[in-house]
């Protein structure tokens, strides 16, 4: 596919933002509207989950979940890029649930619901979706530890993710399988990833280079 001139909407949390980037016009999202022609709009929204809370956060702004906000993106888009998930593991209260959830209170659920939801109001549109990157934690069933009971570790959020878009034939970019941004290996975090978890210029640098060529690919 060429991407040059195509509307891409990017729904994601902070690491499509921008968070990590020390200017926000070296995030992802606008370095493939800068290096590859195409017009990308950034819906990212920092802490947000796919799934419904089910109880209220402490900050308000993290229950933006993906399933309330989808259809406020602009409707003439070409591409959708679904990026999330890591939110969940890290701190939302949603259980992981079953493939035969249809709820958005979990987080199976809250996939069929998004998926078809994005299906229904983009028909002519690519939607593609991408997994979460590695995190330091990333083993740990209470998610960054303010979960108060436990859940599945990333890697269960990973599959449930690639299991329910390859349900839709929904493209699958597997960042946590080949991004290289691994953060628990020392030299990777330091040069790519600070924090554990969001991705510095570099890392959006790489980020661009593999979601374009991805796109591209299509």
């Amino acid at each position: 596919m060429d991407i040059r001139n195509k509307k891409i909407n990017f729904l994601g949390d902070s690491i499509t933002e921008g968070h990590g980037c020390a200017d926000p016009e070296n995030c992802f999202a606008a370095r493939i509207g800068r290096e590859y022609g195409a017009v990308c709009r950034n819906y990212g929204i920092g802490g947000t989950r796919i799934a419904r809370q089910k109880q209220p956060s402490e900050n308000p702004k993290h229950d933006l979940d993906f399933l309330g906000r989808y259809d406020s993106m602009d409707p003439d888009a070409d591409i959708i890029v679904v990026f999330g998930g890591t939110n969940d593991f890290g701190h939302g209260d949603a259980p992981i649930g079953y493939m035969e959830d249809r709820r958005a209170d979990t987080f199976y659920g809250a996939l069929h619901l998004l998926y078809t939801g994005l299906i229904s109001r983009y028909p002519d549109a690519r939607i593609v979706v991408l997994t979460p990157l590695h995190r330091l934690g990333e083993d740990s069933h209470y998610g960054s530890g303010k979960k108060s009971l436990p859940s599945g570790c990333l890697r269960d959020y990973v599959r449930v993710i690639r299991q329910v878009a390859e349900y839709y034939s929904l493209p699958v970019l597997d960042l946590y399988a080949r991004s290289g941004l691994q953060p628990n290996v020392p030299v990777i975090q330091s040069r790519y990833v600070p924090d554990g978890l969001h991705p510095n210029d570099e890392g959006h640098r790489i980020l661009a280079e593999q979601i374009a060529a991805f796109l591209k690919g299509l």
